[in-house]
């Protein structure tokens, strides 16, 4: 991830599914997502439908949809793709010939930190490359364009998170475990626990981004200040947690939770505990519930904006 691509990141993309739409069979550029003509109808029959495992079905074929999709434009799909993998392997790099000059930091050595950027680019690639449409979220509350999602079947917060795929950021996703086969030998329990571990750490990227969007609920326009307060997650994550302390470490376990996604994780894969995994799930689960619920709860606030926008 270049901060190039964080600020693109958190500026929402291009293409994909934009706006209000009128049409459900029309698809975006980046993904056919809620409104594809593959299926389109049958899904929204599973969703109204309710439970966990329509959800479940729901979830999945969005998403081969919005990959289907993106795939369409082969060359900008492979370019975006491979242009991210340079950009980690460049910061990797980066590290890497810092830990030349200095072997350990804090009690971590090269290996710890090309794990912790295994979990961060995985866990990116899968919260903004799979759902990126919630890097867009203020945006779509502030301009009144939430009235299309609101007419499809529920969940509504599901239906906005599967309407974009970003094929740069799937790059992202294929770099973790790449990066960790070539320089970082694991076990096959230690492989598990990183898929575990990285997952976890994607809901927190989530709920922090949703919480940081739903603002615009309240707040009115308030791009600026999810997209700020989103960058500050990620670039805290960056960095190895383990190079503060003090006041600064508790807040990057509460209000800026960077040490779920750089630090925990690292230590649950690295000698495994129950008390690591309880944490990761706490964090990871907590605060996707905690910005969903805030969603929900602005969701009542939320007034229509009267908009007709042809989903192009």
């Amino acid at each position: 991830m270049s901060d190039h691509e964080k600020r693109d990141a958190t500026s929402g993309g291009a293409g994909g599914v934009s706006g209000a739409g009128v049409e459900r069979g029309e698809r975006g550029a980046g993904g056919a997502g809620v409104s594809g003509e593959r299926g389109a109808g049958g899904v929204a029959e599973v969703v109204a439908r309710g439970g966990p495992r329509a959800q479940l079905v729901f979830l999945t074929t969005a998403l081969r949809n919005n990959l289907a999709s993106a795939i369409e434009y082969r060359t900008s799909f492979i370019t975006q793709l491979v242009g991210m993998l340079i950009n980690d392997s460049l910061w990797v790099l980066f590290w890497a010939l810092y830990f030349e000059r200095f072997p350990v930091l804090k009690g971590w050595q090269r290996e710890d930190l090309f794990l912790m950027w295994g979990v961060i680019t995985f866990a990116f690639g899968i919260a903004f490359g799979l759902f990126a449409q919630v890097l867009r979220l203020a945006e779509l509350i502030a301009a009144g364009q939430l009235d299309y999602y609101l007419a499809l079947p529920k969940n509504v917060l599901l239906q906005i998170m599967c309407g974009q795929v970003r094929p740069a950021n799937l790059g992202d996703l294929l770099f973790g475990p790449l990066l960790l086969m070539l320089f970082v030998p694991l076990s096959a329990e230690q492989w598990l626990w990183y898929f575990v571990a990285s997952s976890l750490a994607a809901f927190v990227y989530l709920g922090f981004f949703i919480l940081a969007g739903s603002l615009a609920f309240f707040l009115g326009s308030s791009e600026a200040l999810a997209n700020g307060i989103g960058m500050t997650l990620i670039h805290f994550s960056t960095y190895p947690s383990r190079i503060f302390s003090g006041g600064t470490r508790v807040i990057l376990f509460t209000l800026i939770p960077a040490a779920f996604i750089a630090e925990v994780p690292v230590d649950l894969v690295r000698r495994f505990s129950w008390s690591d995994l309880g944490l990761m799930f706490a964090g990871g689960v907590g605060f996707f519930v905690i910005g969903a619920a805030v969603f929900h709860l602005g969701l009542r606030r939320y007034e229509s904006g009267n908009m007709l926008v042809l989903r192009s």
